[in-house]
């Protein structure tokens, strides 16, 4: 199997890293490099990570948004496969070890992604969680080539939207992408997270991505006409 690296942006994540990191630890396909980048944390992320003595590299930067520590995290890894993981969530523990089989399998697809199930505070096993398709960072695993030739990962305004930006130039680049239905990940939803509740502001980033995929839809349909 090719090996993988791991890239975990944190801001303000103190509560929930250390159980982001343990899901990522205990996966039956062990990663090569694992790092967490600290997006300007003024919590005690930093603290947290350095209190576990984990194999873990940690990168700090000014807050510049997920996007901006995803992209960073990447360039440094060298490993032929990346997967991502927010913060606040967690990953099963099979979840890489069917992707890294999945794309054994198939070797033209870019990119897989699970279903995954959400849930609230501290509490990952209630067993009616709404579940489906998440197409998200948590659950991405991509092939190194894919990322170095589709580019950097863009946080838009308000700080959402980013991966769907991105996972969409992905597609009009030409590369394909699959969907495991089994669920491999799990997304916490907490207050003050970038996936909490409907807030405009931050919404204006969802209005700022679609914007961005119908023009480079009439650049590309006028380049070919």
């Amino acid at each position: 199997m090719a090996g993988y690296g791991v890239v975990i942006p944190a801001f303000n994540a103190a509560a929930t890293i250390g159980a982001a990191l343990n899901s990522v630890l205990a996966q039956a396909a062990k990663a090569e490099a694992i790092v967490v980048v600290d997006d300007g944390s003024t919590d005690d992320t930093a603290a947290v990570i350095d209190a576990m003595n984990l194999p873990v590299t940690v990168l700090r930067q000014d807050n510049a948004g997920p996007g901006s520590a995803t992209t960073r995290g990447i360039a440094v890894l060298s490993t032929p496969l990346i997967a991502t993981l927010d913060a606040d969530d967690l990953w099963l523990p099979d979840k890489i070890e069917q992707q890294l089989a999945y794309l054994g399998r198939h070797p033209g697809t870019a990119g897989v992604f699970t279903h995954w199930r959400t849930f609230r505070g501290d509490s990952p096993d209630l067993p009616d969680a709404a579940s489906g398709a998440g197409w998200s960072r948590t659950t991405m695993m991509i092939r190194q080539e894919v990322v170095q030739s589709v580019g950097p990962i863009i946080d838009p305004p308000g700080g959402r939207g980013e991966m769907i930006d991105w996972i969409a130039r992905v597609r009009e680049a030409g590369f394909l992408l699959a969907m495991l239905d089994d669920v491999l990940a799990l997304r916490r939803i907490r207050p003050g997270s970038l996936s909490y509740g409907r807030d405009p502001a931050r919404d204006r980033g969802y209005i700022q991505v679609a914007r961005l995929a119908m023009q480079r839809r009439a650049q590309n349909k006028a380049g070919s006409s």
